[in-house]
């Protein structure tokens, strides 16, 4: 049976206790601070391929995150085409990237303009973060991440270490920091 958009509390619950992988529900995804400020609603119009670019991200990325580093921290997950467009053209100073750009990122229910399926997911991981506070180089996950896992891309940030990383068919491998 063919998920459609949740239409309802109940739907939406379902949607939320999917498990993706053996750490992961659909529900870490779905929280969003702008949509929660802003009154907006933050769910999937193709539940179907959200899914399964979540799948991907879950098992090949974050559980191996997990089982390495210890828990994770997702601070952006999933965006709706609609909350993404929002976030993009609305809410000032955000940095979301226009639509066309987050397809199979952060847009998990859009494949991008290859056709190709993906995922993106803003991470800090506290153990890290600890680290990295007291002077380690982000650059040590960076390159962990690249020789371990089948990463798309990944883009660090200065606060806490965090950073975006991508899950899609095919993946590229790249890096990239607003860290100097």
């Amino acid at each position: 049976m063919r998920r459609r958009r949740p239409k309802s509390y109940v739907a939406l619950e379902e949607l939320g206790r999917v498990r993706l992988s053996r750490h992961f529900f659909m529900r870490n995804f779905l929280y969003s601070e702008i949509a929660h400020i802003h009154g907006k609603q933050n769910i999937p119009d193709d539940p179907e391929l959200a899914i399964a670019a979540g799948q991907g991200l879950a098992t090949d990325l974050l559980d191996p995150l997990v089982e390495t580093f210890g828990p994770i921290h997702i601070r952006s997950g999933l965006r709706s085409e609609m909350l993404n467009h929002f976030g993009a053209t609305e809410v000032k100073p955000q940095k979301m990237a226009a639509n066309p750009k987050n397809y199979a990122a952060h847009i998990w229910d859009r494949r991008d303009k290859k056709g190709r399926m993906g995922a993106c997911v803003t991470v800090v991981i506290p153990w890290f973060a600890d680290q990295y506070d007291r002077g380690r180089d982000w650059r040590d996950l960076a390159w962990w991440v690249h020789d371990y896992l089948p990463y798309h891309q990944m883009y660090f940030f200065p606060k806490l270490a965090a950073f975006n990383l991508t899950w899609r068919e095919e993946p590229r491998g790249s890096i990239y920091s607003y860290i100097h």
